[in-house]
């Protein structure tokens, strides 16, 4: 089972960003454009694990906790660099408790043999992906000047910042990702509450 952790967005949240892809979508025709209702913001990759390791992780994951999160997605960026984009993301500003809950969720599935992080906490909303390729932040071998999303930038660069609301976190999730025609699918196989301020 291919699985991740991450937290849910509000569904006012994600209806505001729906609306600004519709918008600009067709700016990057040939970007893979992410659905609306698989939008998320990923605490922990973790990737193909056998069923007894998914229980083994839900349990341990359960140990986490940290309080409730109060977060806001506004701008945008590409990753790696606007130049050699791979990925078209939205920006969040939250505080240092997200971060301390990554890392929270990090060191919990690191003992039990999952790899840790080589890299610290970056987090952003993917919306979509150049064709092909790894949707990673940082510069790959391979990775050269591309195409896919110059009309993108050239429109958001005459536009305001954009700003799609703030919500607050209060549980995180185990998720499962399945391939499929037209993108993965994504179903919660777990909640974590986090605590009350």
């Amino acid at each position: 089972m291919r699985i991740f952790v991450a937290l849910d967005i509000d569904e006012a949240v994600r209806e505001r960003i729906a609306r600004f892809m519709d918008g600009v979508r067709e700016f990057a025709p040939d970007a893979r454009w992410v659905r609306p209702e698989s939008l998320h913001v990923t605490l922990k990759f973790i990737g193909e694990q056998p069923d007894p390791k998914v229980e083994q992780i839900s349990r341990a994951l359960s140990q986490v906790h940290g309080p409730e999160i109060q977060i806001s997605f506004q701008g945008y960026g590409f990753f790696p660099t606007a130049k050699s984009a791979r990925v078209f993301w939205i920006g969040i500003d939250a505080p240092p408790a997200l971060s301390a809950l990554a890392e929270a969720i990090d060191a919990a599935t690191a003992s039990l043999g999952i790899p840790p992080e080589d890299r610290a906490f970056s987090p952003h909303l993917t919306l979509a992906r150049a064709g092909g390729g790894s949707g990673s932040p940082r510069r790959q071998k391979g990775d050269s000047p591309n195409r896919t999303f110059q009309r993108l930038q050239e429109k958001l660069s005459a536009l305001a910042g954009p700003e799609f609301g703030t919500m607050t976190a209060r549980d995180f999730f185990l998720y499962r990702s399945e391939l499929q025609r037209g993108g993965s699918r994504y179903t919660k196989i777990a909640r974590f509450p986090l605590d009350l301020k």
